[in-house]
């Protein structure tokens, strides 16, 4: 069995360049296997949303075709290529949360938005409503199927577009900025959601916090390339790495070495001298 079959993700030597010329990914290889959690970090402009856009086939005229020998698919999610002939599987199989939830919000009520994809899938109505209502249980929105969508919060707009990814049963979470701009109490909500969510997921984001918290893996990407790949705890305690990538050590590693430090020195570990 090959490698592409068995990852829930595998992508191989990635490259993307804009219209206008600019270079957004550069080479790029990874695996992911099922179930883990891994979270792509990077300055603004590094390649992250781009990235995330390829799982999708949202960036069509880098798609593969399947019956070409010249070029074959770069990128597999559960061992189906990412090419044109295969779209509407891949798509069933990897969930893509926007980092606006206006840009894929468009029914006028909570319920018609979430029952939209399943809609599609061709489900019977019985299973769409069923769906439609797991879903926002999911997501600390049970009772929202007749709310205008122009009624939400930023917060529970992000929720509503993460309730419509649920109802298609995606194996593959593919988020864009999830916790961007929202207050505490959505950041902890949207965060008990992912930590529900049982399937792969892939998360571009600047919140280093939340990858410390959640992710069992990080890549940092600067400049369309990889530059670092590990846990948390070790890549992005690393200072000198993050500030060659414009980036900081999260306050939560920060704090834990203050902590460390403490523990050290009540146990009669004497600091080191000047």
């Amino acid at each position: 069995m090959t490698a592409e079959s068995t990852a829930a993700l595998q992508i191989e030597r990635l490259s993307y360049r804009y219209p206008n010329g600019f270079l957004a990914l550069d080479d790029v290889s990874i695996s992911l296997a099922g179930g883990e959690k891994i979270a792509v970090v990077g300055p603004s402009g590094a390649g992250k949303s781009t990235l995330l856009l390829h799982l999708n086939g949202l960036l069509p005229e880098n798609l593969a075709r399947s019956d070409t020998n010249s070029h074959q698919p770069e990128i597999h999610v559960a061992g189906v290529p990412v090419c044109r002939e295969r779209l509407p599987d891949v798509r069933r199989l990897v969930g893509f949360l926007f980092q606006d939830p206006d840009d894929q919000l468009f029914c006028p009520t909570v319920g018609e938005d979430v029952a939209f994809g399943p809609l599609n899938l061709r489900l019977q109505r019985d299973e769409v409503e069923r769906r439609v209502s797991e879903s926002l249980a999911a997501v600390d929105l049970s009772g929202f199927e007749n709310r205008s969508t122009l009624q939400l919060s930023l917060g529970e707009r992000k929720r509503v577009c993460l309730a419509g990814v649920l109802a298609c049963r995606p194996e593959l979470l593919a988020l864009d900025e999830p916790s961007s701009n929202l207050d505490p109490r959505a950041r902890r909500k949207l965060l008990l959601v992912l930590r529900s969510f049982a399937g792969t997921q892939i998360i571009a984001t600047h919140d280093l916090n939340l990858v410390v918290e959640h992710c069992d893996r990080v890549l940092v990407l600067d400049e369309g390339r990889i530059r670092a790949d590990g846990p948390p705890d070790s890549v992005l305690a690393d200072a000198a790495l993050m500030e060659r990538h414009g980036l900081e050590v999260p306050l939560r590693l920060q704090l834990g070495r203050m902590e460390g430090g403490k523990n050290a020195c009540a146990g009669g570990v004497s600091p080191p001298q000047s």
